[in-house]
């Protein structure tokens, strides 16, 4: 049995301009030590899935239907004071933005020590040493001496660092991190995915990262989620999406990134239009409003019906009406590198230094020709015959 497991996840918001189906009929499994990239645009229902996981959405505005089982305990029907005692005890997140999730009246250590004695009967003492090593172990500086400073006393990366040992306080089995190396520099986001890959082997937690950006996924996932409209559109292996992906909104999405593997002689391919609004989704399949080969499809299935998720390869599948055949074809031709130069480019000649001596002889000529024509009185002048 899978440490988390998602079926036919549906969370809905009632609005005054109507139903936002934010996630629609989402299923998924995540094993103990494996790490989830969920990727896509804003407003795919990326961050809502996370945030109905930790049971944050338990409001009167919020429908939540189908089940999300989390070591065999489902949260969706648990009491809310059980998720409670659940969240943080075996599953934690990091939020997207650490100004904001951390309390700006709080020190940074109190913070940590307050998560750590609620699911734990110790004393404050005990509590403050739990939360230096904490600090310690994600690498933030003196730790015995920043547990004492406030959030705005430190940098957008130590921040981070100290919502990820927030987080693991309590050596949680299921870690969520929603964008957690967005608004920092490339080093730094380096040194976080880093950190979350040596914190995830020796806890053994199962991590969840939620991002837009595929090179943080490429990184540290094991498995990829695409979502798109609150609904999967492909899953797999890192591997079978980042080599095989088959779903054209995949193909979108990388398409968008530069490549490493050949010059880049075009502009990059971005995906068509914007995403649907989630209270008017597209009928059929969501995306065919931006579908560049809705027309290879045959009839109006686009634009009708809904695709089902298909298998396209061990664990990996697909919710695309194109052929398996179709969407292979398709995906080799948009792989090819493109050329760095024109075909029809001629090859110069090789230069085997005739045609410079030739260009030095005649230069030589004419220099002298005109030295002797243009001679001053008095001067004698030599005649210059042509070889």
């Amino acid at each position: 049995m899978a440490m988390l497991e998602v079926r036919d996840l549906r969370v809905q918001f009632r609005t005054d301009d109507g139903l936002v189906k934010a996630v629609d009929g989402l299923s998924f499994d995540l094993e103990r030590g494996r790490t989830l990239g969920i990727v896509g645009e804003s407003g795919s229902g990326k961050s809502v899935t996370s945030l109905a996981i930790m049971g944050l959405h338990r409001d009167s505005g919020t429908d939540i239907t189908g089940q999300i089982r989390l070591d065999g305990e489902d949260l969706v029907s648990a009491r809310a004071e059980r998720v409670r005692q659940l969240r943080g005890l075996k599953m934690a997140m990091i939020f997207q933005d650490p100004l904001t999730a951390l309390h700006p009246y709080y020190t940074v250590g109190a913070q940590i020590s307050e998560a750590y004695r609620v699911h734990n009967h110790v004393s404050k003492q005990v509590a403050r040493k739990r939360a230096v090593d904490l600090l310690g172990r994600v690498g933030i500086p003196q730790p015995s001496v920043r547990v004492d400073d406030y959030p705005h006393q430190f940098s957008g990366g130590m921040r981070q660092r100290a919502m990820i040992a927030m987080a693991l306080s309590c050596d949680p089995g299921l870690l969520i991190a929603d964008e957690p190396t967005t608004a920092l520099d490339v080093t730094v986001q380096a040194q976080i995915l880093d950190l979350i890959v040596d914190l995830q082997s020796e806890f053994g937690s199962a991590v969840i990262i939620i991002t837009h950006d595929l090179g943080v996924v490429a990184e540290v996932a094991d498995d990829v989620l695409v979502m798109y409209a609150g609904r999967m559109a492909e899953k797999g292996s890192a591997g079978d999406v980042f080599r095989h992906p088959g779903h054209p909104y995949a193909w979108g999405l990388l398409g968008s990134m530069p490549r490493l593997d050949a010059a880049r002689v075009d502009r990059l391919r971005p995906i068509r239009g914007t995403p649907p609004s989630l209270i008017n989704v597209p009928s059929g399949c969501p995306f065919h409003p931006r579908c560049s080969y809705s027309s290879q499809v045959g009839g109006d299935r686009c634009r009708t019906e809904i695709p089902l998720l298909r298998e396209t390869g061990p664990g990996h599948q697909v919710a695309c009406h194109l052929t398996l055949s179709k969407q292979q074809q398709i995906w080799a031709e948009l792989s090819q590198p493109a050329s760095a130069e024109p075909a029809a480019a001629e090859t110069p000649p090789a230069d085997d230094g005739t045609a410079e001596t030739e260009a030095g002889e005649k230069a030589a000529q004419t220099a002298a020709a005109n030295s002797a024509t243009a001679g001053e009185p008095g001067q004698d002048v030599t005649e210059v015959e042509a070889p």
